[in-house]
C-alpha cells in the first residue's frame, strides 16, 4: 500500500519528490500524483491521527463501483452444457452470445473478457487444486539403493 501520510509528512519538511520516491519506496508519478490531489483537497501534514493511509486514499482516489457493469454476464451453466457437445467451441458460444445481447439491445463482453469469465467459471467448479512448489522440493530419493538388499 502507498504510504500517503509519509508522502505528505516528507514533503512538509521540504524534501524533493526523488528523494520521497527512493525513501517511500514508490514511482514519481505516484509522488506527483499524491501531492497534486492533496493539493486540490488543501490537505497538510500536520494530520489527524485517525487518518490512516487507508483513510487517505479513500479521500484522494475515491474508487467507483466495478460491481455495476454495463455488459451482460453470459450464462455459465449454459455454456458449461454447450462445451461438452461435439464441434461446439467457445467462438460459437461467443457468436451466439453477441447476438443475443444484440437483440435484447444489450452490450456484450469481448471475446477475451468472454473467454475470462468462463475460465474463473470452470476454475470454481474445478476438483483439483495446483500447488506451487519449486522443483525437486519433495522429492525424496534413496541414491544408496534398499537398504535390505
Amino acid at each position: 500500500m502507498t504510504k500517503y501520510r509519509e508522502i505528505l509528512r516528507l514533503h512538509s519538511l521540504g524534501f524533493t519528490q526523488r528523494n520521497i520516491m527512493q525513501s517511500c519506496g514508490v514511482a514519481q508519478k505516484t509522488v506527483v500524483r499524491v501531492l497534486r490531489r492533496a493539493n486540490e483537497l488543501t490537505i497538510t501534514w500536520p494530520l489527524d491521527e485517525t487518518i490512516t493511509d487507508a483513510v487517505l486514499e479513500g479521500m484522494m482516489f475515491p474508487k467507483a463501483d466495478k460491481d455495476i457493469s454495463t455488459k451482460r454476464k453470459s450464462d455459465f451453466v449454459y455454456i458449461h452444457k454447450e462445451l461438452l457437445k461435439n464441434g461446439v467451441g467457445k467462438k460459437l458460444l461467443w457468436t451466439e452470445y453477441m447476438e443475443d445481447c444484440r437483440l435484447n439491445g444489450e452490450q456484450p463482453l469481448m471475446y477475451s473478457q468472454f473467454c475470462y469469465y468462463i475460465q474463473q467459471d470452470e476454475q470454481k467448479r474445478r476438483a483439483t487444486m495446483h500447488i506451487n512448489r519449486k522443483p525437486g522440493e519433495q522429492v525424496e530419493i534413496d541414491w544408496a539403493g534398499d537398504p535390505r538388499t
